[in-house]
């Protein structure tokens, strides 16, 4: 696998996906689909839906600081995620092909 983008998004209290830019740049630079996302949860708590629905502070899958995701390429366009608490949290992201 090569990794070709990275960035940081803030979790907050209304769900949000990865970027989608950085999901479609593969496709710009290698003619490929994203293969994977690795994600970190950094600063609090989130939950997170790979299948389209948007996660509630109550219901998804809980990802604590310092756990790691790896969202498979067919999912990235689906992942959804917001903060479990009072908190907003900051995922870092890796793409790639």
């Amino acid at each position: 696998m090569a990794a070709y983008a990275n960035e940081s998004i803030t979790v907050a209290d209304t769900a949000i996906g990865f970027t989608a830019a950085k999901i479609d740049l593969s496709t710009s630079l290698y003619g490929r689909s994203v293969k994977r996302v690795l994600v970190t949860i950094e600063t609090a708590p989130i939950r997170f839906t790979a299948d389209g629905t948007a996660p509630t502070s109550s219901i998804g899958h809980l990802l604590n600081i310092g756990d790691v995701l790896i969202c498979d390429g067919s999912d990235a366009r689906k992942f959804r995620a917001i903060r479990a608490g009072s908190v907003s949290g900051v995922i870092k992201c890796t793409y790639e092909v």
